[in-house]
């Protein structure tokens, strides 16, 4: 059975929901955030069913949204609530996921889990977003031991923003990781556009090992 893929970040803003966009509509998958903040600004899933051109039915409901755009375990606790990482189940979907996470796999979920610990909860390969910007070297260096000591396998390092050789030389020496894809700075985003920066600027093996 073709596995899920997790897509974390190195920070906030930094693009996962771009590149899950991309990656639902060029590995042809479905979709699901498990946690949402910021829903008063528009959810991602809104914006990957547009920007992957796909139906609604494919991009699988939240187990938990919030207004406020914080933390998990902030948003939570100014519900009253604590979110439980039990109450969080994968879809019943036959077609593979790309599961986007919230913010960096250190940002809090309760009083005890990480998004880590979610991403440990479903034990799909893991692909990293990172900036090309200064600064991502030490951030995505970071989150690749990070996840490694999770004991997690990790797909590969997308690296989002105008091109930087030399840092994603340095990523790919000095974490040990391939940088298996690029994006960059797009004026439309779009189907087709997506599909077209995975054909050009994506290692297609390394991400469809998992689309076995």
């Amino acid at each position: 059975m073709t596995q899920d893929l997790f897509v974390t970040a190195t920070d906030t803003g930094v693009g996962k929901t771009l590149l899950s966009a991309l990656l639902v509509a060029a590995l042809h998958r479905s979709y699901w955030k498990p946690i949402q903040t910021g829903a008063s600004e528009g959810t991602d899933r809104e914006m990957v069913v547009k920007w992957a051109g796909i139906s609604e039915d494919r991009a699988y409901p939240e187990s938990y949204v919030f207004d406020p755009p914080v933390s998990p375990h902030l948003a939570a606790e100014k519900r009253g609530i604590a979110i439980d990482l039990r109450n969080i189940r994968r879809p019943l979907s036959y077609d593979p996921l790309v599961i986007e996470g919230a913010g960096g796999v250190f940002v809090p979920i309760n009083r005890t889990a990480f998004m880590l610990d979610l991403i440990r909860h479903f034990a799909a390969p893991v692909v990293i977003a990172s900036r090309t910007a200064l600064g991502t070297i030490n951030h995505t260096l970071l989150t690749v031991s990070a996840v490694r000591n999770a004991n997690l396998e990790i797909c590969g390092v997308v690296m989002i923003g105008k091109e930087d050789r030399d840092n994603r030389r340095a990523v790919e020496r000095y974490g040990n990781v391939p940088v298996i894809g690029a994006i960059p700075w797009l004026d439309t985003i779009d189907r087709a556009t997506l599909c077209s920066v995975f054909e050009q600027h994506f290692d297609k093996t390394a991400l469809l090992k998992s689309h076995r």
